[in-house]
């Protein structure tokens, strides 16, 4: 019998790599696993795994032919389950189910403690950090020539993407957290696999965690990699033998073209961000930068900054070549050479240049804040330099935020910025409204210890998930990024906010920024409001009120890695 389901499984493994490339990982375990059945003369051992291996294989025919993460959780759980049974064939009584039980155990207390501790403590801003800090750097005129707007509509922010890229003559890079194949991300990838067809060279940064959600195994993007001219890499895979790295992620978004151009901000390559898609959404903010006429072009801040992260060790490249000969591979490279087609003729308008300067204001300078690079424990030197550009307001300084987890060193200079008589105003999504369950929850904890700051709190609360991260300085200084105000941000993740001094852009910046304010919820106390007319908060359901109590009570003590 086992001999029998052994062979069913290979063929239906076999069928399945045509669709799911990640298959053929389970493939050849399935191949190993019959050899070991034939040379040890296995017959009944073991036949409920591959019973439930075969059942969960019938099921992957019957799902959707996009269903790639499915695939490969199927891939690791039937991974997982041969593993077990290779173990259960063997008698030695090192591995009886007892002794894998405790073994297991131990191994899963000793994973998370290496993932969690050396992220415990916190570490400080260095002299270094602070003695090269000048704040003449962020004003007065250093590119002179360059032009810059505000892309605030998801449906613009595609629009200028695609045409971005396809302008491209030498380069182009590409870096975001999430990359995922639906609607908008295929309209980019297409986009970029075009250019590489040109003779353009490409090349992808992404994450390693969402890596696994959206990438791994994904035809689309391993059609990408077998392209000439594309190279893709990967920011600190997920590896389970170094769980001490595996809280440092890659949270910079930004798409450079050539010398000429760049888009900066906080929007990842996916629908919830791009194109007018029907379904859930996030506003987010970028900021478009022409440094056509420029003698000292800012793209080559960005560029460097580049070059640091994509020659670290930890970022790895993606597709090897051995996928080019697999089917689905092969159908999802025609599907998105078809699809470039279909854009340029349902959306012409996407590739024609616009008059740069019908579209774009003057800027004086621009300078990019970041966080170190590598993917350990990190000093906060962004949120550091940030929150000295806003001490050195004037009058007023406006932020906003999707989520806000500080520490106390976090909230003594929110308390900074505040002081002298500065009016300083933040937005951030409500309890009800944020799409963060752990920003939620501390939030609703720490509300109190925000408002005693001097901080004014306003609550975006109009049922989409705000996830935009910018702010103003007086009349002049603007700053669009990815920098959330926690300690994520601060202390982990790899971040870039660009700040730059003009007037026009900064006027944009703040006009954009009202429509959301315009009917948030005025903060005046922990929990009481001064509401607009006609404005009333949104109730809390139960399901989000016992979330945020379980995970107030569960989860309270890890608000550092959040």
């Amino acid at each position: 019998m086992r001999k029998w389901i052994c062979l069913i499984q290979i063929v239906l493994a076999a069928f399945l790599v045509s669709r799911y490339p990640a298959m053929s990982v389970l493939l050849l375990l399935l191949i190993a696993n019959a050899a070991a059945t034939l040379l040890l003369g296995l017959t009944r051992k073991g036949i409920a795994g591959m019973a439930v291996i075969l059942l969960l294989m019938v099921c992957m025919l019957l799902l959707p032919k996009e269903a790639v993460i499915a695939a490969n959780i199927f891939v690791c759980i039937s991974t997982l389950i041969l593993l077990i049974e290779w173990l259960q064939q063997w008698n030695a009584a090192i591995f009886c189910r007892r002794n894998l039980l405790t073994a297991g155990g131990i191994f899963l207390v000793v994973f998370l403690l290496a993932a969690i501790l050396p992220y415990v403590k916190q570490p400080e801003v260095q002299k270094d950090t602070m003695e090269n800090f000048d704040l003449a750097d962020y004003t007065g005129t250093r590119q002179e020539g360059e032009r810059a707007k505000i892309i605030s509509d998801n449906g613009e922010a595609l629009e200028e993407r695609i045409r971005l890229i396809s302008q491209a003559k030498e380069e182009i890079i590409l870096s975001t957290f999430e990359f995922d194949a639906d609607t908008s991300g295929k309209q980019v990838l297409a986009a970029l696999m075009d250019a590489a067809d040109r003779g353009v060279k490409v090349k992808i940064l992404v994450d390693g965690f969402p890596y696994l959600k959206t990438m791994w195994g994904n035809p689309y993007f391993l059609a990408a990699a077998q392209q000439e001219h594309m190279e893709i890499r990967v920011y600190n895979p997920v590896r389970l033998w170094k769980p001490w790295t595996l809280m440092g992620r890659l949270h910079d978004k930004y798409l450079l073209v050539d010398d000429t151009a760049y888009l900066l901000g906080g929007r990842n390559t996916f629908d919830f961000f791009l194109g007018d898609q029907k379904g859930y959404k996030n506003y987010d903010w970028d900021v478009f930068v022409s440094c056509k006429e420029s003698e000292n072009p800012s793209i080559v801040q960005v560029q460097n900054y580049f070059q640091s992260v994509w020659k670290q060790p930890d970022s790895r490249p993606y597709g090897s070549g051995l996928w080019k000969w697999n089917p689905s591979v092969k159908k999802a490279g025609k599907e998105l050479k078809q699809l470039k087609q279909q854009i340029e003729k349902t959306h012409a308008d996407w590739f024609v240049e616009e008059d740069i300067y019908e579209k774009t204001v003057p800027i004086q300078n621009v300078q990019l804040i970041a966080n170190p690079v590598h993917a350990n424990v990190k000093e906060p030197t962004a949120f550091y330099e940030m929150a000295e550009i806003m001490k050195s307001a004037e009058s007023e300084v406006t932020f906003h935020t999707p989520y806000l987890i500080c520490d106390d060193w976090m909230l003594q200079k929110l308390k900074e910025v505040c002081s002298d008589g500065r009016q300083v105003q933040m937005m951030t999504n409500s309890v009800v409204n944020n799409g963060n369950p752990f920003g939620a929850m501390d939030y609703h904890r720490y509300k109190g210890q925000i408002l005693e700051t001097g901080v004014s709190i306003l609550e975006y609360d109009k049922g989409v998930s705000y996830h935009g991260k910018c702010f103003t300085v007086d009349d002049h200084i603007s700053g669009i990024g990815s920098f959330n105000w926690d300690m994520r941000s601060a202390y982990l993740d790899t971040e870039l906010m660009l700040v730059i001094d003009s007037q026009e852009l900064t006027m944009q910046l703040r006009k954009e920024m009202s429509s959301y304010e315009a009917d948030a919820l005025r903060v005046t106390g922990k929990d009481s409001y001064d509401l607009p007319e006609g404005v009333t908060p949104r109730p809390m359901s139960k399901k989000k009120e016992f979330r945020i109590k379980a995970l107030d009570l569960l989860g309270g003590w890890a608000r550092f890695l959040m």
